[in-house]
């Protein structure tokens, strides 16, 4: 294995990075790898909250494909012990620990769409269970042992929540514990984590440290701001683009995301060059509408192909450019004479997850018939024979109800 040099190496390991702890000593590492030929173990941890990824997640799995992409070893720690602990970590309240069962059927598919990102002949994947379910109760009390109460406050969520005067578990104080010991057991050179994990990444280096080890890396990387520009790209704030949704999603939801953002997501989130990127940085300000255009088509290229990102820029020409319904609209038939209500309709088709929620689009002029704005719950539509009525539903659902 040749390693490209150290310069080169920490290029791209800088790319978008907010904070390396400490900077000085990845060099010293990458240095001493190339000497021996001998690649890092690159180390992140996640627990399968949720089963489906977004490309909130994808930042710091690209991160660790790009150390793979320079020849480090890439571990992907999949929580199925921390998991069940819950960690709060980002929030003001303890998050809910899942059962044996939800973190197994999570795992399962958020490894099949991280291997959309990683290269999964180079990935090696291991359960913490494996080590963290074996410890007996006096290995977590010495473990417990090496860290103070007062260290633990210092987490910005316990500090807060402490100062609120809300209850904070003894238990979650265990999940950094735990986390670190994962460093331990693997060994790993360099810990990967959003900038919300900077204390349980430095809690592995100290575990290490107590254990004899060479410490960690610690490297963390932004959290992605979602469509809304606001808040962190969540499926609970509903602005985010999930990597297995349909292209023409992908590519939509991307033109939905504020000007300022164009040029963060190019870095944090394509495979574009890192040369490229001075150049996307102009034209995100002088020309974001084309740069959003080209933006939608990379992503949408990255998890679909070409050719669907192609198919999905011209769907989104014709439906909203041009403001025709698509050629694969779903068509829905009706009896002549028959009269229905549009929310029936709509439930029937799945063309919205819920009758609240298409009332919540009603009132905000998201659904329209043959480009007319319906906000009645209770519109109803009585069938001609020949009639053929354009629905569209939200930003991107359409349907064509045929009277035949």
């Amino acid at each position: 294995m040749s390693f490209p040099p150290v310069e080169k190496q920490m290029s791209v390991i800088k790319r978008g990075t907010v904070e390396i702890v400490p900077e000085e000593e990845l060099i010293e590492k990458l240095s001493k790898s190339k000497a021996e030929n001998r690649p890092l173990k690159i180390k992140l941890g996640v627990d399968p909250t949720r089963p489906d990824l977004h490309l909130g997640h994808s930042v710091i799995l690209r991160k660790l494909r790009q150390f793979q992409d320079l020849g480090h070893e890439a571990i992907l720690i999949i929580g199925g012990f921390t998991a069940m602990i819950g960690d709060p970590t980002g929030q003001n309240k303890t998050r809910p620990p899942l059962t044996a069962e939800e973190v197994r059927d999570n795992a399962e598919t958020y490894i099949t769409q991280a291997k959309k990102i990683l290269d999964e002949h180079k990935t090696t994947i291991v359960d913490n269970n494996d080590w963290l379910g074996s410890m007996t109760y006096m290995d977590v009390v010495k473990l417990a042992s090496k860290l103070t109460v007062a260290r633990m406050i210092e987490r910005d969520d316990f500090s807060k929540r402490y100062q609120n005067q809300e209850p904070i578990s003894l238990h979650e104080f265990l999940y950094p514990l735990a986390q670190g010991q994962d460093s331990v057991y693997l060994r790993s050179d360099v810990e990967l984590g959003g900038t919300d994990q900077k204390f349980n990444l430095l809690v592995g280096r100290e575990l290490q440290k107590s254990d004899g080890q060479e410490p960690q890396v610690c490297l963390m990387m932004p959290l992605l701001v979602g469509t809304d520009g606001t808040m962190k790209m969540s499926k609970s704030y509903d602005n985010y683009i999930g990597i297995d949704e349909p292209a023409s999603e992908v590519y939509g939801k991307c033109l939905s995301i504020p000007d300022e953002l164009i040029y963060p997501y190019f870095e944090l989130v394509t495979d574009v060059s890192t040369d490229e990127l001075t150049a996307i940085q102009t034209k995100a300000v002088q020309d974001p509408r084309n740069a959003k255009h080209d933006l939608a088509f990379t992503i949408t290229r990255m998890y679909h192909g070409k050719q669907a990102a192609i198919d999905a820029k011209n769907h989104f020409e014709q439906t909203v450019i041009q403001k025709n319904i698509p050629d694969d609209a779903p068509a829905f038939t009706f009896n002549p004479g028959s009269t229905h209500r549009l929310m029936d309709i709509i439930a029937d088709a799945n063309l919205s997850p819920s009758n609240g929620e298409t009332k919540r689009m009603m009132k905000q002029g998201g659904i329209t018939l043959d480009d007319k704005k319906i906000n009645d719950p209770n519109f109803e539509i009585t069938f001609q024979k020949g009639d053929e009525l354009h629905l569209k539903v939200g930003k991107r659902k359409y349907g064509r109800l045929i009277a035949q």
